[in-house]
């Protein structure tokens, strides 16, 4: 059977340099296909689509609610030629009521184990239109590898400088955060995977720096510390979401090859300022994730803020409005409330505002993100500040002697994350 998966393109972010990373959900949906399924990969954002190809079956996986429209396009087109086309991934899960008026099938939920009973289907022409696995989570022991032998891994090497790999250790997250999706995607259970599984596809991926997507590592103490324990040996190089604030998990994750986490900011307390100083005493880099417009914000307080966020001296800053993405606490409140100005998804990016804030017009707001940025990068700018941290990863490299001669560039660029618009981890 031939299978396109196709990953559609997405317009970044006007702060973002335009780099790529390669992509988790496609990856690891592409481990849950049985062997005979001949699998062709297209990353939209680098590669171009050829819609004559001969292909039986088209997937399309979608992580951003940025991609949605594009995706029913795509979807549209292979449909029109007769070819029936299924639709995953976390925006799919989001927006499955739209999305089905586009697919001859949508899946929703985790593939594992799954995958067999849809081709059936498929081969019988039997698909049913919706798939849904929501809330019937598979065994996390059957999370295998990460099929990345689908990626054309040249794409992925920005301007000389080889990108992290993802690899998730966990799935499910016990908060429930106000504009996060989380809890509805993966639920409020943390499923750690087996540590032996989980360290050994770490040390089976061939790149020494890698992103750790959990929606966050600071839910289960006993097991990250013993998942920490076990990469020491690993030498690898990695950032993540938030780690836990205890001196002997940051001890442990340093030496386990912690190189920055992302946190969020959200107040000017000495409780954040002390957290990121514990970071940094244990060499462990931040780039605070900064989300703008809350209900207690006001225009004084933002600016405050960002003042606050230079003398704490973050390494990094990434500044986004507040989104109301379906199925989350934010656009339950903001509907309730008729404050959501827009239901175009193409406007759901994180830097646009979508939604009348409570303390200033939308347009104050929008102005205001302007300020954070221009404010925070006016002294040293956004690529010297990531060139700073890739130079720490290399100079951690070199001492391992795992330095790999790949990176040509490492000043005046910015080679950050993409934003996690939809609160994947």
């Amino acid at each position: 059977m031939k299978f396109k998966l196709i990953y559609p393109k997405w317009a970044k972010l006007s702060r973002q340099t335009e780099f790529h990373l390669p992509p988790h959900g496609p990856v690891v949906f592409a481990a849950a296909l049985p062997d005979y399924v001949d699998i062709d990969f297209i990353d939209e954002n680098l590669e171009t689509i050829d819609f004559d190809d001969d292909v039986d079956f088209v997937g399309i996986s979608m992580m951003l609610t940025v991609q949605v429209k594009r995706g029913w396009e795509i979807a549209d087109s292979y449909r029109k030629r007769g070819i029936k086309v299924i639709f995953g991934g976390i925006a799919t899960m989001l927006h499955a009521e739209e999305t089905m008026g586009h697919a001859d099938a949508v899946f929703l939920g985790e593939a594992e184990g799954r995958m067999e009973r849809v081709l059936s289907d498929f081969s019988q022409n039997s698909l049913q239109s919706c798939y849904d696995f929501l809330n019937k989570r598979p065994d996390i022991g059957l999370v295998g590898p990460a099929r990345r032998d689908i990626l054309n891994r040249k794409l992925y090497n920005f301007k000389g400088v080889q990108m992290v790999d993802l690899v998730h250790t966990s799935r499910g997250c016990r908060f429930n955060c106000y504009p996060c999706a989380v809890s509805y995607l993966g639920g409020r259970i943390f499923r750690p995977r087996p540590i032996d599984k989980a360290v050994a596809e770490i040390a089976g991926i061939d790149n020494n720096r890698l992103f750790i997507v959990d929606n966050s590592l600071a839910q289960d103490t006993r097991w990250e510390m013993e998942l920490f324990q076990e990469m020491i040996p690993l030498k690898k190089s990695w950032c993540s979401h938030p780690i836990e604030d205890k001196p002997e998990v940051l001890d442990l994750a340093a030496r386990a090859g912690a190189w920055y986490v992302y946190q969020a900011v959200f107040d000017t307390s000495d409780y954040i300022k002390e957290r990121i100083k514990r970071y940094h005493d244990h060499g462990i880099g931040v780039e605070g994730t900064i989300l703008l417009g809350l209900d207690n914000h006001t225009e004084d307080f933002i600016k405050r803020l960002i003042d606050f966020l230079l003398e704490i001296e973050l390494d990094l800053a990434e500044f986004t409005v507040l989104t109301p993405f379906p199925h989350t606490k934010a656009y339950d409140e903001l509907s309730k409330e008729n404050r959501i100005l827009s239901h175009d998804w193409n406007d759901f990016s994180a830097d646009q505002v979508v939604f009348q804030p409570k303390n200033m017009s939308p347009e104050k707001l929008q102005e205001l993100l302007d300020y954070a940025w221009n404010t925070f990068y006016q002294d040293e700018p956004q690529g010297i500040k990531m060139a700073k941290l890739f130079k720490q990863v290399v100079k951690r490299e070199m001492a391992d002697n795992t330095f790999k001669p790949r990176d040509r560039n490492l000043s005046g660029q910015s080679f950050g994350r993409p934003v996690n618009r939809d609160n994947e981890n």
